[in-house]
């Protein structure tokens, strides 16, 4: 008789040998034991080191980026929607003049929105991130990538613009990266200081 002094959810392999439930499935048919399944693709066990990310650092969760990416969206409607006004206030006035505001709104709304990437670069948040408390961070050093990376981190996102696949890597990857990410060689991490919004949410 199969000796069952092992405890509940011990199973037999072909062998003859009891194993935990832990090790295996319980042999298939015709014979030999199917390992357990492992983990799924991309699951990372809570508090597990990750290689290349900083020792605690807490991976930003794809929600996290969308809300923070939103905040700063949000910020830039605004300052379209002022440029609007004026230049509609302008032209009412002379059509050529409200064209020339126009532009030169337009123009230093562009400018608004690169000093947001240079931002991100030197400080690691763009004003949603850092109302949301995520930071930027190359995954080498854990460090903020700098001012000309956080530029470039802009065209490395057209990648990630082809079918929207990139954006949505950080479901599935164990690094929650997008491809910018990977080129750049960068992670975003949680739980950092929010900040409130006003006028030093702004500041480098």
């Amino acid at each position: 008789m199969s000796d069952m002094s092992q405890g509940p959810g011990w199973w037999q392999a072909s062998d003859g040998k009891w194993y935990p439930p832990e090790s295996a499935t319980p042999p298939a048919p015709g014979g030999g034991a199917v390992p357990a399944p492992g983990p799924s693709y991309g699951a990372v066990p809570p508090g597990a080191a990750v290689p290349g990310v900083p020792a605690g650092a807490e991976l930003a969760v794809w929600g996290q980026r969308v809300v923070a990416t939103l905040i700063d969206f949000a910020f830039m409607f605004v300052v379209w929607i002022v440029v609007f006004v004026v230049s509609a206030i302008f032209g009412a006035v002379s059509s050529s003049l409200g064209a020339l505001v126009g532009i030169l709104g337009y123009i230093a709304a562009i400018g608004i929105y690169g000093y947001f990437l240079y931002m991100t670069g030197i400080t690691g948040q763009s004003p949603g991130k850092r109302v949301h408390g995520i930071k930027v961070i190359s995954e080498n050093t854990g460090q903020p990538l700098g001012g000309p990376a956080g530029i470039l981190r802009y065209f490395a996102h057209i990648p990630d613009s082809i079918c929207m696949i990139g954006y949505l890597f950080p479901l599935w990857d164990p690094k929650k990266q997008t491809f910018a990410d990977k080129i750049q060689t960068s992670v975003v991490v949680a739980n950092q200081p929010k900040q409130a919004i006003g006028p030093d949410l702004f500041k480098i």
